[in-house]
């Protein structure tokens, strides 16, 4: 019997949002609607140039988490940290809303991880991440009982670029599968998608069970740039999953049956994407730990990414148990 429903492996990420202008994107080499890995001196630019900024505890597996806790479920969170201030306060936000979190801190000079997230006035959210000591996660990190007493081991598709991170994937799965778990990923990133494509291919079809990817994601990983193909692709992986089409809802499927189209939530505003898709795949992950059929686990995933996406930052900021409850989607009690 599994302890938790989900133990996710990630970077842990403090996010530091700032609303800018297109320029600001050109001018600091951000991609748009895409993530950049940058250095001490490139985050002190951003950082400086950024105004009004916004910080939450972020990261994409841990916000994940969050979104989970938000619906009833239970979750682990294993990532790291430094032992400094924005260490200590990204533990607290995990541990605060119940979420186990007991990877030791980094205790060398390196300093917690941050992603610094320029959000235009479309509401597209570029990344520029700074991993510090998030980057520094290795299978030896990994305790006994991480992802052995999880119904579904967790991997953020960003640990898959640096080889020490993709090893602690790789550790964190094997134990799983030992133990008779599933193992879902995220994608992450298109630009990661396509920097790796050969080795997760193959990992994909070796090892994970669910997999849950936007319509960029899922074109570059089956170079099929119709959604529908592109799940239909995927499912012959042998996989369960979604794709995610922003306004346009998703795609869920099994390994065998149909592929289901999911109508997209509308938000009660659209301020910021930062996180919706870790959101929508708390939704599915929670409909599928309980037993939920593919199209409710779809509708969940909606909710969760509506929900997130009408403010600032990329965890919810009301019950998504009670949102998921009015809609019929949750049973009351």
């Amino acid at each position: 019997m599994a302890d938790i429903q989900v133990a996710a492996l990630g970077n842990a990420i403090v996010d530091v949002l700032a609303d800018v202008d297109e320029a600001f994107l050109a001018d600091h080499a951000i991609p748009k609607g895409g993530m950049v890995l940058i250095d001490t001196d490139k985050a002190r630019e951003i950082t400086s140039a950024f105004t009004d900024t916004v910080r939450v505890a972020g990261g994409s597996a841990a916000n994940t988490c969050a979104c989970l806790a938000s619906l009833g479920g239970t979750a682990r969170f294993v990532g790291k940290v430094a032992k400094d201030e924005l260490g200590d306060i990204y533990r607290k936000s995990l541990t605060d809303l119940g979420i186990t979190f007991t990877t030791p801190a980094v205790t060398d000079a390196l300093p917690s991880g941050r992603c610094l997230i320029a959000v235009t006035s479309d509401a597209e959210r570029s990344m520029a991440t700074y991993l510090g000591a998030a980057g520094e996660l290795s299978p030896e990190d990994i305790q006994d009982g991480d992802f052995e007493t999880a119904q579904i081991c967790y991997l953020e598709g960003y640990n898959f670029e640096a080889p020490h991170a993709r090893a602690a994937c790789v550790e964190a799965a094997s134990r799983a599968k030992k133990s008779g778990r599933f193992v879902a990923m995220t994608l992450s990133d298109a630009g990661m998608v396509q920097r790796q494509l050969e080795p997760l291919r193959e990992f994909l079809k070796d090892t994970v069970d669910m997999v849950f990817a936007n319509q960029d994601e899922a074109a570059m990983l089956t170079e099929l740039d119709d959604p529908m193909e592109a799940a239909t692709a995927m499912r012959g992986y042998g996989l369960w999953g979604a794709v995610t089409m922003s306004e346009r809802g998703s795609l869920v499927f099994g390994p065998q049956g149909d592929i289901e189209k999911v109508d997209a939530i509308p938000p009660k505003q659209l301020v910021d994407t930062t996180g919706a898709g870790d959101a929508y795949a708390a939704g599915w992950l929670y409909g599928f730990t309980t037993c939920k059929p593919l199209q409710d686990c779809g509708r969940l995933g909606s909710l969760c990414a509506a929900e997130v996406i009408s403010h600032m930052g990329p965890r919810p900021q009301v019950s998504l148990k009670e949102l998921a409850q009015k809609k019929g989607l949750i049973d009351r009690g």
